[in-house]
């Protein structure tokens, strides 16, 4: 198995502290955003490298930062040629270009670099294996959904038999995560997605897509998420990581 982590945005909406670092490396206590991701592909066996997907206004941010990785697993950069925010690809464009260029035929895992979940990797990639077709994984957020979100539906085994992107009334509070895993079989799907559709960013859009002509599996975990999109979202998930890892560290000390 393969993993990417769409790290191609501009974050726009958290300037000024975005014009110059890229959403995915801002510090979480002392460590970057998507380390924390990285972090969580360790002891997974399935996954023998990770892709990081970038643009050129920030490939050396990211060559930076892997110069000091010490991980078990290969990582490598793609990056895109542009640099402004009206150039970039978008999301589902991006996957696909790092899936084309690399020469990825391999069940593949997708993460956006923006995310801060407590998902175990293994349990969602078990759950992809026992039904072998598309996964999304959802968070249950027990309130009303920001407009921002893809929402899903599910059946009793966790199919998912309704998918909208940013609804303005939303069927259920399950939001996609941006996290998702799709096999082998089914990556030409997203070159088929993008002939045609017009949205190439919101990977939420190629899932509604996708239903048309496959079955989706579902996957809910249960304890915190943070989608760093807002200030706000960004403060909160700084306060959570610094009470659990000041936690973690006076259990060691005392």
């Amino acid at each position: 198995m393969k993993a990417i982590f769409l790290a191609g945005g501009f974050a726009t909406r958290l300037y000024p502290i975005t014009e110059f670092t890229p959403k995915p490396l801002l510090p979480v206590f002392g460590k970057p955003i998507i380390h924390y991701i990285l972090d969580k592909t360790e002891g997974i066996p399935e996954i023998d490298t990770v892709y990081i997907s970038t643009n050129s206004r920030f490939e050396h941010h990211f060559r930076n930062w892997m110069s000091h990785l010490k991980t078990g697993k290969e990582v490598k950069l793609t990056v895109e040629e542009s640099a402004h925010e009206d150039e970039k690809m978008g999301a589902v464009a991006a996957l696909n270009y790092v899936i084309t260029k690399e020469k990825i035929d391999d069940d593949l895992l997708i993460i956006a670099g923006d995310n801060l979940f407590d998902i175990e990797l293994a349990d969602f990639i078990k759950r992809f294996k026992s039904k072998k077709c598309p996964t999304v994984a959802f968070y249950d957020m027990k309130k009303k959904i920001p407009e921002r979100f893809g929402i899903g539906v599910l059946d009793s085994d966790n199919m998912v038999i309704n998918f909208e992107e940013k609804p303005k009334v939303p069927k259920s509070t399950l939001v996609s995560t941006a996290c998702y895993i799709l096999p082998k079989e089914e990556l030409k799907k997203v070159k088929e997605y993008l002939k045609d559709q017009q949205d190439s960013d919101a990977p939420g859009y190629f899932i509604a897509w996708l239903m048309q002509k496959h079955k989706v599996c579902g996957y809910k975990f249960e304890g915190k998420w943070f989608d760093i999109g807002t200030m706000e979202s960004y403060k909160e998930a700084c306060l959570e990581y610094e009470k659990r890892l000041t936690c973690q560290f006076s259990k060691h000390t005392t």
